[in-house]
Formats: structure tokens, C-alpha cells, sequence
């Protein structure tokens, strides 16, 4: 059966030995990676890219977002993406593993920015000009002292990351007022929680009673929790993962579409196509045939 690539740092980067940290000019990164980033595939790692020039497309999770001067895009492990370009792409990007940056961190958590804050949120920010020249300094900051030989090299990335990622989580916030309310929300711990029991639970598990009781609350309780802070409900939650990991399956593997939805709990196929299509409004083999190549 064919599984979906899962890239790590040692993928990208031979040269320095590293496993958790990576940094790169885009136009380099395309080139020597070529036929790796233009198909699906996804990462064990965070990564974040700036483009200060270039356009084309850019699909996360079978969503597609505009590439253009001044994207920059943040993903979490798991996500499936592939880029294509209308014209050449010209910019930074770097990944970095969990482990280096809260180890670095003992205080600061990844999840308390608000583009990793949840998987629900914007991967994407428009930046103007004079953010993108700004943020650029950042980005070449990191990539410079990543191509050095300097001690303490490792400590100086990582804080030159963090401080992007301070310096992008203000605009990010502005940018998106809700996110202000969600980073002070007492409901943030409870929605990480969620999310993690999803993640683990989804296959199985459909019932918004179940992760309620999981994280004893009352179902009531926490639908309206999911609701204030990402206005879904816990069933449309469930959905939305279930028929994510539908897509990925339908795509990325050669399991059968009866067999898809025998993995995902349903047992009977002809149930399974109803949900898919009037969430996607097409039948699971009209998806496939999209992304059959």
C-alpha cells in the first residue's frame, strides 16, 4: 500500500548532520529538493516560510491558498501540502522540531502563538511591504547564521526564531482580532485537550459525548467552548477531521474506497459517500479522479 511521504529535517538537510533544524533561501530549497516539495507530502516537523517574491499556489490539507509577495505560511507536523508556482519564488524558509525549540524554551510554548495555537486556525498571513521588509530581516537573519560556523550557533537560531515568531504573532493577532480573545480565553487548555483526544480518538470515536466525558465536561459545556473560540461545533469538528483524513486516505493511498471507509469506522460504504458528498459536494470517486494523475 502506498503511504503518504512523511518528510523529516535529515530529508532536507545532509550537509550539517542536523535532525532539528533547518534554513534555507527558497529559490535553493525548490532546487535542491525538487522532487520532493511539488507532490503531497507531509512533515514531522514545524516549518515556516516567508516569499518576498513569486506566485502560484500553495494546497494544505485539500485546501489551496494564493502564493504572492508577502505570504508567509506556518505548518504544524502532519499536514499534507505540496506547492506549485506561476512564477519563480524568491524568499526564506526554515523548519525546526518541537524538541529544539522547547528544550531552548523551558517557558514558552509553540502552542502559545497563535498560528500553532490550533489546527484550526489561518495557516497563512498577508504581510504589506513594510512588514515583508521587516520580517525579511528576520528570516535572513536565521538563514545567514544557519550557513555559519559560529559557536553557540544552535542558541542564536533558535532565539532569532523565536523572535519571528513574536514579531509575526503581533501582526497575525491585529491581522485576525478574534485571535486576541482566544489567547486570553480560559478555554484554551480545554480546546488543546480536545484537539489532542480527536487526534487520537477520530476513527472511532464520532460521538461529541465521548470527548466531553474524556475531558469531564458536559457535552453542553463544551460545545460552547468550541464555539466561542472557533464558532464550530464538536460534531462539525468531529466531521471536518474524519473527512480530512478521508481526503488524505482517498489520495495518498491505494486502499479501495470501501476499505477507506471501513478504517474510518463506517461500515456501510453507501452512508460514508452520502456524508462525504454533502460536505464536498462530490462522491469519493469523483475525488479521487481529481487527484489522479
Amino acid at each position: 500500500m502506498k503511504r503518504i511521504p512523511v518528510l523529516n529535517i535529515k530529508t532536507f538537510e545532509r550537509k550539517f548532520n542536523a535532525s532539528d533544524l533547518y534554513a534555507n533561501d527558497f529559490a535553493n530549497h525548490i532546487i535542491s529538493n525538487k522532487n520532493l516539495v511539488h507532490k503531497p507530502h507531509t512533515h514531522d516537523f514545524y516549518l515556516c516560510v516567508l516569499f518576498t517574491e513569486g506566485s502560484g499556489k500553495h494546497e494544505i490539507d485539500f485546501a489551496t491558498y494564493p502564493i504572492q509577495t508577502g505570504s508567509v505560511f506556518f505548518l504544524n507536523p502532519g499536514q499534507t501540502h505540496f506547492w506549485q508556482f506561476d512564477s519563480q519564488p524568491e524568499g526564506y524558509i526554515f523548519f525546526h522540531s518541537l524538541e529544539l525549540f522547547e528544550v531552548s524554551f523551558s517557558k514558552q510554548r509553540l502552542e502559545n502563538f497563535p498560528f500553532y495555537y490550533s489546527v484550526n486556525n489561518s495557516p497563512v498571513l498577508n504581510l504589506n511591504s513594510n512588514e515583508t521588509a521587516k520580517i525579511k530581516i528576520r528570516f535572513e537573519e536565521i538563514y545567514t547564521e544557519y550557513r555559519s560556523e559560529n559557536n553557540y550557533k544552535t542558541e542564536k537560531i533558535t532565539s532569532l526564531i523565536n523572535l519571528a515568531y513574536i514579531d509575526l504573532s503581533r501582526i497575525y493577532s491585529t491581522e485576525k482580532e478574534e485571535e486576541k480573545s482566544k489567547l486570553s480565553s480560559t478555554y484554551s487548555a480545554t480546546l488543546r485537550a480536545f484537539e489532542k483526544l480527536l487526534e487520537e480518538y477520530f476513527k472511532s470515536e464520532k460521538a461529541a459525548s465521548f470527548y466531553a466525558e474524556k475531558l469531564n465536561i458536559t457535552t453542553k459545556h463544551l460545545n460552547r467552548i468550541l464555539k466561542t473560540i472557533l464558532n464550530k461545533t464538536t460534531t462539525g469538528l468531529i466531521k471536518e477531521r474524519t473527512l480530512l483524513e478521508a481526503k488524505r486516505l482517498i489520495v495518498h493511498t491505494e486502499n479501495s474506497l470501501t476499505e477507506i471507509s471501513e478504517i474510518l469506522d463506517y461500515e456501510d460504504y453507501a452512508y460514508f459517500s452520502r456524508i462525504f458528498k454533502a460536505k464536498t459536494k462530490q462522491t469519493p470517486l469523483s475525488f479521487k479522479n481529481k487527484y489522479s494523475h
